[in-house]
């Protein structure tokens, strides 16, 4: 099941990412099912999974499901696509061709569900969920309400991009939290250090110094809960393997 999984898996990352050059979608959203380039997507598919799985004709059901499958759906999203909605169409489609291979390994190679949904049910995830929730949505939300303590006028009418620093923290306490799951603690002080470089310029121009506290804060803050998370993880995780 493994080694068949891993095959299509392989073959969909190489002829959805690997081998489709821009051209070839933007010719796709154009012309739709007119495009030459749709049916060339198909085929670098269909040799690619033939390739990995060297060229065994028994699979011929699970090649035909795969490929009709995979023209259905790019037909539908770029159908449907718009440039309010691309962005969720993008996953929602790889999210429809995952659920294909998954249904057709199952067909050769029947795997319980019982035991997939044991497994996702086990401590150990739970426990993971939680901490990546914790670092991400969480911690945003308590660094909010501790931060719009200090609401200043160049945070309300800054020029940066829209929530952007929401997800650039995100991404700082999760980078930080598996540090701290690996062990590498070390990683932490770099991080830090890429971060005061890059920040070095906002603070170097402000002459404001409200504004240096403000953004001292929100970092000590962001980094704070990250360790928080990150140790509460290591600690309950031995707990629960015990």
């Amino acid at each position: 099941m493994i080694a068949l999984t891993l095959k299509l898996l392989l073959a969909h990352l190489i002829g959805d990412f690997l081998i489709q050059p821009t051209h070839w979608i933007k010719d796709k959203e154009e012309k739709k099912h007119k495009s030459k380039y749709l049916y060339v997507h198909l085929l670098t598919h269909t040799l690619a999974i033939l390739l990995l799985l060297q060229f065994d004709f028994s699979f011929w059901k699970g090649l035909a499901i795969i490929i009709a499958s995979h023209f259905i759906i790019d037909l539908m999203k770029i159908n449907f696509q718009n440039s309010s909605n691309k962005r969720w169409l993008f996953f929602l489609d790889q999210l429809a061709h995952l659920f294909v291979l998954a249904w057709v390994v199952n067909l050769y190679e029947p795997y319980s569900l019982i035991q997939a949904g044991s497994f996702l049910m086990s401590n150990q995830i739970i426990l993971f969920v939680i901490a990546l929730l914790t670092t991400t949505v969480v911690s945003s939300i308590f660094m909010k309400v501790i931060i719009t303590k200090w609401e200043l006028e160049e945070d309300i009418n800054s020029a940066s991009l829209e929530h952007a620093g929401k997800y650039i923290g995100m991404l700082e306490r999760l980078f930080i939290f598996g540090f701290i799951a690996l062990g590498q603690w070390q990683s932490i002080g770099f991080l830090l250090a890429a971060k005061s470089v890059f920040r070095f310029g906002d603070l170097s121009k402000a002459k404001d110094r409200k504004l240096t506290e403000y953004i001292l804060i929100g970092t000590l803050l962001s980094f704070g809960f990250a360790i928080l998370c990150g140790l509460a993880y290591v600690y309950f995780s031995g707990i629960i393997d015990r």
